[in-house]
């Protein structure tokens, strides 16, 4: 199993992807870094009453994610075989110095914030989709509530164990990434704009964990 799979390194991805989502939402604005049907639907209703420049609030880091999963899919194309750094790790790189930055930026640079973080969490998601074989997501849940529903289900019927390991993982993934929320939630009370500064700090952990095991990152 490559590094970049096990339970333990997706654990720090979501515990982070989590924190991410509810940093932006409490202090960048009430806009949502990784949950972007969310800020689809809040664009489209602004569009609908007239809100254009609430509208753009809500666009802007939809453009930016996506622009997130087109750089991260040109990286692992032209880095793949790098045998110094693996491209995982070039994109965890980018994530920390791109969320550092976002800690030293004013409310005022709100929406600049926002297309930052969901670029980030773009990168995460495109680089990091599998956890011991199983496609999941480390910066929202409902692919994740519908994998491990269907697992859950299957071992129900069947008393299959493969069943039941993948309903557990998914569900232990949502779990962290609610713990996450919560904490980043009450972190934000405390430390405001420089909240976000924790997800470098596990980010960092993460390049370490794949560091020890590069052959199989």
């Amino acid at each position: 199993m490559q590094t970049s799979e096990s339970f333990r390194l997706s654990a720090v991805l979501s515990f982070s992807g989590g924190l991410q989502d509810a940093y932006t939402y409490n202090v960048r604005g009430h806009v949502f870094a990784n949950a972007q049907t969310g800020n689809v639907v809040l664009m489209s209703q602004n569009c609908m009453l007239g809100n254009w420049g609430t509208a753009a609030d809500y666009m802007l880091p939809l453009i930016a994610f996506a622009a997130g999963v087109f750089v991260t899919e040109q990286i692992e194309y032209w880095c793949k075989n790098n045998r110094t750094l693996h491209w995982r790790q070039l994109v965890l790189i980018i994530e920390i110095l791109l969320l550092g930055a976002v800690g030293f930026m004013p409310t005022r640079l709100n929406v600049t914030a926002n297309m930052m973080v969901s670029f980030a969490c773009a990168m995460q998601v495109q680089a990091f989709r599998t956890v011991h074989g199983y496609g999941y997501a480390s910066t929202m849940c409902i692919g994740n509530l519908r994998s491990g529903t269907e697992g859950l289900s299957h071992y129900l019927r069947n008393k299959d164990r493969k069943s039941l390991n993948k309903a557990l993982h998914f569900f232990g993934i949502i779990l962290i990434f609610a713990i996450g929320a919560g904490a980043g939630g009450v972190l934000s009370k405390v430390f405001y704009v420089r909240t976000i500064w924790i997800s470098p700090l596990l980010l960092t952990v993460v390049t370490v964990m794949m560091t020890k095991r590069h052959t199989g990152a």
